[in-house]
């Protein structure tokens, strides 16, 4: 018999030098490309209406959207108005607002925008009710949102 056996060579451990790099970067990409969801729509995308002048709004998060279009259901006529992520009639815009301002700080709440997104296909009406609700409750504060372009039906 001998006294010295050969060791067997097994497989090398796998290499973990590398796993910080991957995790990082693959943290990254997600952060990267990951959207916030805004709002899931129950309207139908509003087509917005053409402008020449088109200014960005700066303070995003001060900023309070009212959708109104045309339902997702051919059964449902007329406009419909929706706030974050239900239906509204247009005598519960004014407590949309105040929900909406108490979210806010007090110092925060005097800069506070409310945008109308429409439909260009939306009665005129409608968006005349819901500015007469903004005025009766103080919302002075009205952006319209629009495409930037020029409206070629004008030249006409």
């Amino acid at each position: 018999m001998s006294k010295f056996k050969k060791k067997k060579k097994g497989t090398p451990g796998i290499s973990t030098a590398s796993l910080p790099d991957i995790v990082f970067m693959l943290l990254f990409f997600f952060m990267v490309s990951t959207t916030m969801r805004e709002t899931d729509l129950l309207i139908k995308k509003p087509a917005l209406p053409v402008a020449n002048e088109v200014k960005k709004l700066e303070h995003k998060s001060l900023v309070s959207t009212i959708y109104i279009g045309k339902s997702k259901d051919p059964r449902i006529s007329g406009d419909k108005i929706q706030v974050n992520d239900k239906i509204i009639e247009v005598k519960d815009v004014p407590s949309f607002i105040y929900s909406e301002r108490a979210l806010r700080p007090e110092e925060d709440v005097k800069f506070m925008t409310t945008s109308i997104k429409a439909d260009k296909e939306a009665s005129v009406g409608t968006v005349l009710d819901i500015k007469e609700q903004l005025r009766d409750i103080n919302a002075l504060k009205i952006s319209f949102s629009t495409s930037k372009g020029t409206d070629l039906s004008k030249n006409f």
